[in-house]
């Protein structure tokens, strides 16, 4: 059972016998998350929703990493862990939530960049991430349950291993990568970029980051080679045909992510509206004119 924040506010100790109030922070689709403030001083704390174990949730592997990314000046602080109810506790960071719009402000891609590199040049994550592998598991999970997918789904899935041998034939080195960069996962503080919660963070193909990224912000050619070039210091063809990929296997695991919330969430939010959005973007960049020239440049390398 999910624990109340008056429960987990109980079960710190180093706030027994403190002033300690509590404030629901709105949005997150997964979590119940709260602004905490404790003698005036606030905090971040996270309670973990329902079902995230058929989600492929590791809580050890999140806080293993969310402690890394601290390392790397690139995450909060872990202050607190109620362990019984896999909560984390995490310093306040006096900064924005950015969004999609504001992603669009002319050098946003490079600051994005900036705080990749800063997040993939720290300590290495417990585990790692594969995306390929994470969208067979969903699958069985949605066939288990006979749980709805994007129609079309199936009937474009011989792409992911032609997508997969492309992106194996010059592999790049793993680094320590968040995996799921929606805007709302990237705080500002005005001088930099701040990433938070690592759910879904794993060591992985560094390529992979930056086309979730791209994708999930909806970025346009430009967008998309400013940040490959900001984070390899050059856009070359193979780099950016590679993160179209990778755009692609991203969209593919996170729709059938979104299938499986629509099923388990109990929050008000259209799941299954947000499968089909990233569903059918995945679907035009298969069936676009450029997908065969993506795989030539990235098997070549």
């Amino acid at each position: 059972m999910k624990p109340s924040i008056e429960e987990v506010i109980a079960a710190v100790p180093a706030w027994r016998g403190r002033a300690v109030t509590a404030e629901r922070i709105a949005g997150g689709l997964t979590n119940h998350n709260y602004r905490v403030e404790v003698e005036g001083r606030p905090c971040f704390v996270r309670i973990p929703g329902p079902g995230t174990d058929l989600l492929a949730v590791d809580r050890g592997n999140e806080l293993h990493n969310t402690r890394a990314a601290a390392t790397a000046g690139v995450g909060p602080r872990v202050l607190h862990v109620v362990e019984r109810w896999n909560v984390i506790v995490l310093e306040w960071l006096p900064a924005r939530t950015m969004s999609n719009a504001a992603f669009q402000a002319p050098g946003e891609p490079t600051r994005i960049a900036e705080a990749l590199r800063r997040l993939h040049g720290g300590p290495r994550f417990r585990d790692d991430f594969d995306m390929v592998a994470l969208a067979s598991r969903y699958l069985a999970v949605v066939d288990e349950r006979a749980i709805p997918v994007p129609a079309g789904y199936r009937e474009h899935l011989d792409a992911v291993p032609r997508i997969d041998a492309a992106l194996r034939a010059c592999l790049l080195p793993m680094v320590p990568c968040h995996n799921d960069l929606l805007a709302e996962n990237y705080l500002d503080d005005g001088d930099r970029l701040w990433i938070v919660d690592y759910e879904y963070s794993g060591n992985n193909d560094p390529t992979f980051e930056l086309g979730n990224t791209a994708q999930e912000l909806e970025f346009d050619e430009q967008r998309l080679r400013e940040l490959v070039d900001g984070y390899f210091g050059e856009a070359t063809p193979a780099l950016v045909a590679r993160c179209r990929l990778q755009m692609i296997l991203s969209d593919v695991g996170w729709s059938l992510w979104a299938a499986l919330q629509a099923r388990i969430s109990p929050i008000d939010f259209d799941f299954t509206g947000w499968a089909n959005d990233r569903w059918t973007r995945a679907e035009a960049m298969i069936d676009g004119p450029d997908f065969e020239g993506w795989l030539e440049a990235t098997a070549r390398g």
